[in-house]
């Protein structure tokens, strides 16, 4: 029964190593070792490089929490507004739905409308008064909507441009990383005098493992601010839209 033996000499033969010792393993250990020979320079572009690619996706998950939750207090806030019968009912609403951009809307024309119909006192208070009450300026209302849209849209659009800084830096510092691994790679030609594959590795690793890293970095980045500036327009329609159908109401009822 000598069996094991033979088998274990065939494997020898064939030139097998034991698990976890294979080429697989060795290449890894190489990859990381060239990421290492790279100099200050180059690491400090894959650093720079993995910072930005970091704090990119942290805005893109941040804004897509955002915009989810704006969605739905909208959708809630549209069917409040439109089922209810007195501004004073939506208005105890918008307090729980703060992150829709309606509600922000809805709460700067109202609070104008009160200033108005009850000459000037600020208090949000249905106005108890026997006459019809009725509006002193609609352009002021109308003013006031533009205001708060103005506010809305910057909340919205927040961090966003970091996405398109993003995009429109990562490739030249990447660029950067490559022509500097390059520029190494005939250094050490240059001082070693051959040009075998072992003195240019490195050089020539970390000019491509750059300009993947800021591939890496910059496409996802111009895919979402495409993504959430045209999520912004769609706020954007939906506060124009709204913005008329309060004036509209406003003027049937006190003009």
């Amino acid at each position: 029964m000598r069996t094991p033996d033979v088998y274990a000499f065939a494997l020898q033969a064939q030139g097998a190593q034991p698990a976890g010792t294979g080429p697989q393993n060795d290449v890894q250990t190489d990859f990381f070792k060239l990421l290492t020979q790279g100099g200050i320079i180059a690491e400090a572009v894959l650093v720079l490089l993995l910072i930005f690619s970091a704090v990119s996706w942290g805005v893109i998950l941040y804004k897509f929490w955002q915009f989810s939750r704006a969605g739905r207090h909208t959708a809630t806030f549209l069917d409040v507004f439109r089922k209810s019968s007195k501004f004073s009912e939506v208005q105890a609403v918008c307090r729980s739905l703060p992150d829709s951009p309606l509600a922000g809307l809805f709460q700067a024309g109202y609070a104008e409308l009160n200033l108005q119909l009850r000459g000037g006192n600020p208090e949000n208070k249905p106005p108890a008064t026997v006459a019809r009450p009725t509006l002193k300026s609609l352009d002021a209302v109308d003013r006031a909507l533009l205001r708060a849209t103005t506010v809305e849209m910057t909340k919205l659009e927040r961090r966003v441009p970091f996405l398109a800084t993003t995009a429109s830096i990562t490739p030249f510092i990447g660029l950067f990383g490559t022509v500097w691994g390059i520029m190494d790679s005939f250094q050490r030609i240059g001082v070693a005098g051959s040009s075998s594959l072992a003195v240019v590795a490195p050089g020539i690793a970390h000019a491509l493992i750059a300009t993947a890293a800021g591939l890496f970095a910059a496409i996802p980045a111009v895919y979402f601010y495409n993504h959430f500036t045209n999520r912004v327009k769609h706020f954007s329609a939906e506060m124009d839209d709204f913005s008329l159908e309060f004036l509209n109401i406003a003027e049937r009822n006190f003009t």
